[in-house]
């Protein structure tokens, strides 16, 4: 395995010393240890990475170094094949990508297409690539020749990224959120209690879904409410849009994340202008990746009430305690819609919090039976 700091400083020796992207659990190590040493910017989604660090080769002449999951690779396509591209800008640049679900590794479900098809894709983009080794000297070699690859062609070059790839690094720098007493967790189980029966739920990926099938697994409740959005990071408040449209006699909640609302904030403005009555918007801001490492976002900085009322959202709300989330929800759950309810917490969840043991399918069977079953 790697050292976080050994690939830094060859990157860093080869004039490399510009990275930025969206954090990946499989280059969370790495990610951290970059984060500790300066490179903080941690971009809106995969494509504005691009953008970001087209802007920077302009500016500077230098490559500069993108990182991702390949989940979030499909952002990229657009600026790859329409920007920096050889046949239009001809940008350099390095492309770290996380490989999930790299065949003959098991894998979340979501993770399974895009982990089978990632070389493909790759191919089809007649984007170079290698898959970074473990072994130091093996990956000094693969650096140097992606680096001369990326100086010749003038283009961009991918180091693909297997599981296990990095040894553990733990971030240094200190959370923001040490400020907040709530946590995610206590915040659900509020929520779900003031929650009708009829109520539709749509949450957002990462840890924010796999403690909200805990908790209804706690209380006996099933799991038919919730649309579980594991993968698609950023989309959920657009499906919980199309539902609320749909069925407008019922609640439809969506509970998001402030990494899930930056990555497609253009999304607020359409839900703005539907103004669906019966939609409302939970945003739990944890100014962090946590499901990937930690790393900050600017959830902490953006004003989203402002945004959302700028988008023509009735009425939007802020709080950060229980006392504040007890007083306010009443409220809140009966506003006409659409609605934000943002919510200030600090990182952190269960060492044994799992995942969802329902598949994808079946939860998407049980929960349209859910809401085919009439209006309140």
């Amino acid at each position: 395995m790697l050292k976080p700091a050994f690939l830094y400083e060859l990157l860093k020796d080869q004039g490399v010393d510009f990275s930025l992207g969206v954090p990946d659990s499989l280059l969370k190590y790495y990610c951290s240890y970059a984060f500790d040493q300066g490179s903080r910017i941690i971009a809106a989604n995969e494509g504005a990475a691009i953008g970001i660090a087209a802007g920077y080769h302009l500016a500077t002449g230098k490559i500069p170094m993108v990182y991702m999951q390949n989940s979030g690779f499909g952002n990229t396509v657009n600026p790859l094949t329409s920007l920096v591209d050889n046949e239009v800008y001809s940008i350099p640049m390095l492309l770290m990508i996380g490989w999930r679900g790299q065949p003959g590794k098991k894998d979340e479900p979501q993770h399974v297409k895009q982990g089978r098809t990632m070389e493909a894709q790759l191919q089809a983009l007649e984007l170079p690539y290698i898959i970074l080794s473990g072994e130091e000297d093996k990956a000094r070699e693969q650096v140097l020749e992606v680096i001369q690859t990326i100086q010749k062609t003038s283009g961009p070059s991918a180091l693909l990224v297997p599981p296990d790839t990095f040894e553990e690094y733990v971030l240094k720098s200190e959370e923001a959120s040490s400020v907040y007493t709530l946590k995610r967790e206590e915040v659900l189980r509020v929520i779900s209690a003031h929650l009708g029966d009829s109520d539709i739920v749509v949450s957002t990926t990462g840890k924010t879904s796999r403690e909200l099938f805990e908790l209804r697994a706690e209380k006996n409740q099933g799991h038919q409410r919730d649309f579980l959005t594991v993968g698609s990071m950023g989309h959920a408040s657009q499906i919980a849009l199309g539902i609320a449209l749909e069925k407008s006699g019922r609640k439809v909640y969506c509970i998001d994340g402030d990494g899930a609302m930056i990555m497609h904030m253009g999304s607020l403005a359409v839900i703005g202008e539907l103004a669906p009555k019966n939609f409302k918007h939970i945003l739990i801001n944890n100014g962090a990746h946590e499901s990937v490492g930690g790393q900050p976002t600017a959830g902490f900085v953006t004003d989203f009430g402002k945004i959302a009322d700028a988008c023509g959202y009735k009425n939007a709300f802020r709080i950060s305690t229980r006392e504040e989330l007890e007083k306010v929800l009443p409220e809140f759950v009966t506003h006409e819609g659409p609605v934000l309810l943002e919510i200030m917490t600090k990182t952190g969840s269960r060492k044994e919090l799992g995942r969802p043991t329902i598949a994808p399918k079946d939860n998407k069977k049980d929960f349209m039976k859910f809401i085919s079953e009439g209006e309140e």
